[in-house]
């Protein structure tokens, strides 16, 4: 289709050259203009930018949307649907390159970036670990449970089990919370000293237990919710 045929091809072309000049001149709904140009090739996206900004924000909450929320604006589709969860597969790979390297964790921030990546707008609760050798380098970032909007069920030998398995001396515990506060709840601080005594006794170390939403995120150890911290 010549240029002629699609009124928008010139538009779009014209966009990406402001972009590439100068990204920062590029306002919210047109970043988001181009990025759904990638996939409707032959639709004006403008009024689905704005529509998506006007429904979640800020373009950190339209790449945080949920897929329910997502399918639930009009025109935005299957196809968008799967290119959203590329670009989400992207970014918790990216997020979690830091395994492949085996690179020494130094603090809960890096881990919970990491777990935001992965589970920030997942639509139910997953329960991860994080395992680590003796000099806290990274040896595995791995799933261990999906559970449903509101809980996952996960006894501390699965963790320990896990653990175990790819000869782990520290531990960390990650899991979300859909409902968007990373508040522990009972069940995750009972969780959490069960799976803290019995590291213990294995010659292992709960290092921290983190808990994570879409913006936001909650360590027990920072918050001196664990006694032993891995020291």
């Amino acid at each position: 289709m010549t240029e002629k045929q699609n009124p928008h091809a010139g538009h779009k072309a014209r966009l990406r050259e402001r972009f590439c000049k100068n990204p920062l001149l590029v306002p919210d709904y047109e970043l988001l203009e181009l990025l759904l140009g990638y996939v409707i090739l032959r639709k004006d996206t403008k009024a689905l930018a704005k529509d998506l900004l006007q429904r979640f924000d800020s373009v950190r909450g339209v790449l945080n949307a949920r897929p329910d929320e997502l399918a639930a604006v009009p025109g935005f589709g299957e196809g968008l649907s799967t290119f959203w969860l590329v670009l989400h597969e992207c970014f918790a790979r990216h997020a979690a390159g830091a395994v492949r390297r085996r690179e020494t964790v130094t603090d809960p921030q890096s881990l919970a970036l990491m777990a935001q990546s992965r589970l920030g707008n997942a639509a139910h609760e997953e329960c991860w670990a994080v395992l680590l050798d003796s000099q806290n380098r990274l040896l595995q970032w791995m799933q261990l449970r999906q559970g449903d909007l509101c809980r996952v069920a996960i006894e501390p030998r699965e963790v320990l089990a896990a653990a175990l398995r790819h000869n782990a001396v520290g531990i960390v515990l990650v899991h979300n919370h859909p409902g968007g506060n990373p508040r522990p709840s009972a069940p995750d601080l009972t969780l959490t000293r069960e799976l803290g005594t019995l590291a213990l006794r294995m010659n292992m170390r709960l290092i921290d237990h983190i808990i994570v939403t879409g913006d936001d995120y909650c360590s027990l150890a920072g918050h001196g919710l664990l006694d032993d911290l891995g020291e």
